[in-house]
């Protein structure tokens, strides 16, 4: 597991072959073997990393930005959350499963 610049709060597992970049954990998380946080996008011109919360777009104004994931969240393994993620309290997240795409939504310098 390789942690960068991350929080980690009390009861979250972290299991080998993760990388937890530029993160907010809350407590009692569960990441598989694999899962990791991307916390930078190589594919894009604009590198900046906007959050997605209600539909709303938040400029986080910087290019290096991992994801928040709420209390008793579980990631499986191989999963991987994209720059910006939030993930809500409970959340599950399936294997393989890539989450938080915002490049989906149009977003300018894609």
């Amino acid at each position: 597991m390789r942690n960068k610049n991350s929080i980690i709060f009390n009861n979250t597992a972290i299991a080998h072959f993760n990388f937890i970049g530029d993160s907010i954990l809350g407590s009692n998380v569960n990441f598989e073997a694999g899962a990791s946080t991307a916390n930078h996008y190589n594919e894009r011109a604009n590198k900046l990393i906007p959050v997605v919360y209600h539909s709303a777009i938040i400029q986080t104004g910087v290019n290096k930005f991992g994801s928040l994931v709420g209390d008793h969240c579980k990631i499986g393994v191989n999963a991987v959350l994209s720059p910006g993620t939030l993930l809500m309290p409970n959340s599950i997240v399936k294997r393989l499963e890539l989450v938080g795409k915002v490049g989906d939504l149009n977003i300018t310098g894609r």
